[in-house]
């Protein structure tokens, strides 16, 4: 079993930067990835890094903006938040992969643990 703790989320002025954390033990993983559910919208996919070779992919919606990243040393992720907007406004859940990855952690179904999320408020 995976453990995950989040950090980092908190209110920002748009424009603004923040940068949330996910610490994993528990088990060796393939990828990690940071996944985000507005009010009233279903869970979408944000960011996410193969954990052996870093090799990222993001959505559209932040491409430019965010940057994932992480220590292997740590087994910590990061997400790097920039020019933040008011429809960045969200609950983010830090997901990992624990099987063998086929194709990038890209979708829900590929997800193997989740952490408890961390709250996003983008104030315009």
């Amino acid at each position: 079993q995976v453990q995950l703790v989040e950090s980092g989320g908190g209110l920002v002025q748009a424009e603004g930067s923040l940068r949330l954390s996910c610490a994993a033990s528990g088990r060796t993983f393939t990828a990690m990835g940071w996944f985000r559910q507005a009010p009233g919208k279903e869970r979408e996919f944000v960011a996410a890094i193969r954990w052996s070779g870093g090799s990222t992919v993001y959505a559209n919606s932040v491409k430019g903006r965010f940057t994932i990243s992480r220590d292997n040393a740590k087994n910590t992720m990061y997400l790097q938040m920039n020019s933040l907007k008011p429809e960045d406004t969200a609950v983010y859940y830090c997901a990992v992969r624990t099987r063998p990855l086929i194709q990038p952690l890209s979708s829900m179904n590929a997800v193997d643990s989740w952490g408890q999320g961390t709250q996003v408020t983008v104030s315009s």
